[in-house]
């Protein structure tokens, strides 16, 4: 079907009076489709001939003016550095399909992961009018950090990552699944346990490792101080810190690490210097990204719902910017056993 030039004049683009009396409905009902995204239960026959109306005319909503109208751009601003790590795009892909479906645009910043870095970052995105902020780093030091920014009133949400200055936050429950995964080992046997930590700023890593602990002092044994090696949440990273943890005469003989990333170096390490998995050493990750079930020993890991995370973390923003005050929430994780640890 073609455009009835009738309908334009000399080519301006066409209004929603226009789109509106072709349709064959109130402008208000017109604006209305053409502003909100698609119902769960489909459109209605009325909105359906809005929306074919306005695709025949070359209709394009001028949101410009409707953001000076309502003082709302439908825009979340995120800053989530490290884009190229599985466990951080997986929350992104949770953040951008809650979005969508709830009619906000993603703009996204992934910059170095640094407290100026990320301070630009946040600047930049306030600058294009966000409507609110996630905020997802492992370098986020405090609230006072958070303090330096021009948020002012502006919505904000910690994804991932908690403070202690009560900023609301989502996350997975890593104490929870240090717990886990340091029970795990203890139940199967081992007892000279080492852990590859992430960096201390990292509030994830400290979380996880607390957990850890806390599962040895139930069962009456201690972590020593060189039983814990830190490293970045890498593959290199593992392979530094598992050169460190296991390259001496004296070597645990189980390792907990709080990324899968991490787990992957140790193991070439442990087969560098020719160790059994779990023979010689038992091994357990963290996030249950999808390589570690296909690799020659499949890694026992600690499940943690890196999606749901994120579009957990929209709707709790969105609820912010209604004015409500949702609680922080730390999502359910899982231990997930495979044969780096299964000895039977």
């Amino acid at each position: 079907m073609t455009s009835d030039p009738s309908t334009r004049s000399n080519g301006r683009p066409p209004t929603l009076r226009e789109i509106a009396d072709r349709a064959g409905v109130h402008v208000s009902t017109a604006s209305r489709v053409l502003r909100q995204p698609e119902p769960a239960d489909g459109w209605s026959d009325s909105a359906l001939r809005v929306r074919q109306v306005a695709a025949e005319l070359g209709y394009q909503p001028n949101l410009w003016a409707a953001s000076l109208r309502t003082r709302k751009t439908t825009t979340i601003g995120v800053v989530m550095p490290r884009l190229t790590d599985v466990v951080v795009a997986t929350m992104f892909q949770g953040i951008e399909e809650a979005a969508t479906a709830a009619g906000y645009s993603v703009l996204l910043s992934s910059p170095p992961d640094d407290p100026d870095a990320q301070g630009k970052s946040v600047e930049f995105l306030i600058s294009r009018q966000v409507d609110g902020l996630i905020l997802s780093s492992i370098h986020l030091p405090g609230a006072d950090f958070v303090d330096t920014l021009p948020v002012r009133s502006l919505p904000l949400l910690l994804l991932n990552r908690h403070t202690d200055g009560g900023l609301p936050y989502v996350s997975g429950d890593d104490r929870r699944g240090g717990y886990l995964a340091g029970k795990h080992l203890i139940d199967c046997g081992y007892r000279d346990l080492g852990v590859v930590a992430g960096p201390d700023h990292a509030s994830t890593s400290r979380e996880r490792v607390a957990g850890f602990r806390d599962a040895l002092t139930e069962a009456g044994l201690e972590l020593p101080p060189y039983r814990i090696v830190a490293s970045e949440f890498e593959v290199q990273g593992g392979v530094d810190a598992a050169t460190r943890l296991l390259g001496g005469t004296s070597r645990p003989d189980a390792v907990f690490t709080v990324s899968d990333t991490i787990a992957i170096g140790v193991l070439g390490v442990a087969r560098d210097l020719g160790l059994s998995i779990p023979g010689d050493l038992a091994l357990v990750g963290y996030n249950d990204i999808p390589v570690v079930s296909q690799l020659p020993v499949p890694l026992t890991t600690v499940r943690s719902p890196a999606h749901l995370i994120g579009a957990t973390g929209v709707d709790h923003l969105l609820a912010l910017m209604a004015g409500r005050s949702p609680e922080s929430v730390k999502l359910p994780v899982e231990l997930i056993v495979r044969a780096s640890t299964d000895t039977h």
